[in-house]
């Protein structure tokens, strides 16, 4: 562990300018402003390209020829059916970006941006550099995604400063609400389907329109390297898909480079949040529609307080993979051709898409709420119930804990003008959905429909407290990544209740093989992040790091009790699925057979007070722990089954429960 040492990211985030784009728009016409004139610089090696001239070069290239051929060869259908069939899916993928019907979004979204944010703050510096990228290379848009509205405000914001609007990778249900979906094509969204699967055509299809306007330096591409929008806030485990699709042209020498932007965009308040939770516990997701679209827009009658959107520092694709990749090996097949899939090439990928994703989480700006949020998930019981928490005392430990974040290095949005007490205070009726303050003290919201003629049963009284809990976990995990590193050795120290660092690397590990689907961890850096663990705790002041040992303070208990603490619902949670597995009769089971039993078992847990967190009821959870299992391979997904079977292995799940067990 002590072989490399951690280098403290520098933090430019901090010396940045963030500016309300808002503001203008409240002083000014908001048709003036959708109508003026629309100048941006492209890229310097783009040629004029049209949507129609970017749908021929795809239908035309050689690849998809390539690919059409082997098709009819396979199916035994004529030539002729299958590049029909390749036009029907293009139609059906490809944007129509037009200015007349950006000009219509620009000012709908300036409407509704007014109603539901306060501010919107961008840091000018990082959208000047982008400004200067775009005219330079390639350039792929990586933001994080939280909320719908991830999906609009780059393009809105690259709008207001004559910027090229990106072509923009959005799910196909988008795509079929009526007017929206057209809308947002001629906006530059481009439709992807969420489940391509083995269709060989659709692949060949999608991968070469996002290589021609790769290629073709057509317009900056966006898309999100999470693939999903993420239910709990958190960063997901990113997908390798899109991320192959943009970078081939690259490896294969058809550009001299691509440049990355990390972006990251921090909300107060999602509009999303009581939805995200319910979808958690199992409740549907809504069809996307324009009816369902019209009703929702009472949100616009809620104040989300601020965003941020924090354009990272553009990255060469060059530069980053210059030790990592041998290009020539690409000079080996025709460029048509598909590359195979070697490991040294899915692992650049995979680093690279945990790199953005860990960049992301460190432009990320943590609102007062997230704060707030760690720490009233410490004290579930008072929040829960009618003892509640003493407002002064959890006023001192947010300070406290602010503290703490800003060693760590965090950028947090707390404003400097009000008073502390002001601050948290307007936070708190901010949040009013999720919590209150009464007579000095703050108690969770749990239900939501307090006019009940009939009384709640144990069981629905369980899940009206898990909604709270989960909304609450949400603004939390918008935290965790500053201090997920130092929480991991803090368990460690807990687990093995030695201070040798080689015992406490070891268990550090452990624990982050166990949690990789729960935080993002670049792969094959894991001394670094033990290292910048030691780092961050001895800064604080935790702790005594010598060569071989890393010592707890005298001063330094409160800090390792609260960073445990922080990982506490997480190994809780987990110890609920160890617990069924190795226990049920069947060594065979399902994944939709799984997830409903757990939670009927974390349900009873719950109301028995074996279990003091409601978290072990998200499906996000609960998946996540599956996946881990099948990492350590204490689970085995059975290749023959058309129902997502698994085979447990009970002694390897029992002794990774044990290590558990010693928090």
């Amino acid at each position: 562990p002590s072989g490399r040492s951690f280098q403290k990211p520098a933090t430019p985030l901090a010396r940045e300018e963030f500016v309300d784009i808002l503001e203008e728009r409240r002083c000014s016409s908001d048709l003036g402003f959708a109508l003026r004139t629309f100048n941006p610089q492209p890229y310097q090696r783009a040629s004029p390209f049209s949507t129609a001239d970017l749908n021929k070069a795809v239908l035309e290239s050689q690849y998809l020829r390539y690919v059409a051929k082997e098709i009819a060869m396979e199916t035994g259908s004529s030539l002729e059916e299958v590049r029909e069939e390749a036009y029907g899916i293009l139609d059906e993928i490809s944007q129509n970006m037009q200015l007349g019907f950006i000009r219509l979004l620009g000012y709908t979204l300036t409407k509704v941006f007014k109603r539901l944010f306060t501010c919107i703050y961008v840091n000018m510096e990082g959208l000047n550099r982008l400004q200067q990228a775009i005219q330079e290379t390639p350039v792929i848009l990586m933001p994080n995604h939280r909320s719908y509205v991830d999906f609009l405000i780059i393009s809105y914001i690259l709008f207001t400063y004559d910027i090229p609007l990106p072509v923009v990778a959005a799910g196909i249900p988008l795509a079929g609400m009526k007017m929206v979906g057209e809308i947002l094509r001629r906006s530059g969204a481009f439709f992807v389907r969420r489940a391509i699967g083995s269709d060989k055509l659709y692949w060949a299809v999608l991968s070469e329109y996002v290589k021609t306007i790769v290629r073709k330096g057509y317009a900056p591409l966006e898309f999100y390297v999470e693939g999903l929008r993420s239910r709990t806030l958190k960063s997901l485990t990113p997908k390798l898909g899109m991320m192959q699709m943009v970078l081939e042209p690259y490896f294969k020498g058809e550009v001299f480079d691509i440049t990355l932007v990390p972006i990251s965009i921090s909300y107060d308040q999602v509009v999303e949040e009581s939805l995200l939770a319910h979808e958690l516990l199992g409740v549907p997701k809504p069809k996307e529609s324009t009816m369902g679209l019209l009703k929702a827009s009472k949100v616009l009658q809620k104040n989300c307080g601020t965003m941020h959107v924090n354009f990272g520092h553009p990255l060469s694709v060059r530069q980053l993979c210059q030790d990592k990749i041998n290009r020539c090996q690409y000079n080996l097949a025709p460029r048509f051709k598909s590359s195979s899939d070697s490991c040294t090439r899915h692992s650049v990928f995979l680093w690279l898409a945990h790199l953005m994703v860990r960049l992301q989480e460190q432009g990320s700006v943590v609102s007062p709420w997230s704060l707030m949020a760690c720490l009233l998930l410490q004290a579930p019981v008072a929040v829960l119930t009618e003892e509640g928490l003493p407002w002064q005392q959890f006023i001192e430990k947010t300070l406290w804990l602010r503290k703490l974040a800003l060693d760590f290095g965090a950028s947090l949005n707390w404003p400097g003008k009000a008073s502390d007490s002001d601050v948290m205070s307007s936070t708190v009726a901010l949040h009013c959905s999720v919590v209150h303050l009464k007579a000095g003290r703050v108690y969770l919201v749990q239900d939501e429909e307090p006019q009940r003629k009939h009384p709640i049963s144990p069981e629905q009284g369980v899940m009206s407290a898990a909604v709270a809990v989960l909304m609450l976990a949400s603004y939390r995990n918008q935290a965790l990544h500053i201090f997920v590193r130092p929480a991991l050795l803090a368990t460690a120290m807990h687990i093995t209740k030695s201070t040798q660092r080689d015992e406490l690397f070891t268990v550090f590990g452990f624990l982050q093989e166990l949690f990789s689907y729960e935080f993002i961890f670049i792969p094959d850096n894991m001394s670094q992040d033990f290292e910048e663990a030691c780092f961050l705790l001895k800064k604080c002041g935790a702790v005594h790091i010598t060569q071989n040992e890393v010592i707890p303070s005298d001063t330094g208990l409160e800090v390792l009790s609260f960073l445990q603490a922080l990982l506490q619902p997480f190994t809780d949670s987990y110890q609920v699925a160890f617990r069924y597995l190795s226990e049920d009769a069947v060594p065979v089971f399902t994944e939709k057979q799984f997830l409903p039993d757990l939670r009927d078992q974390a349900t009873k847990l719950i109301l028995s007070g074996e279990l003091h967190t409601h978290e072990a009821l998200s499906s996000d959870t609960q998946k996540n722990v599956l996946s881990a299992l099948q990492r350590l391979e204490a689970v085995t997904k059975l290749r023959a089954s058309n129902q997502n079977e698994y085979k447990v292995n009970k002694a390897a799940v029992r002794r990774i429960g044990d290590i558990l067990c010693k928090m």
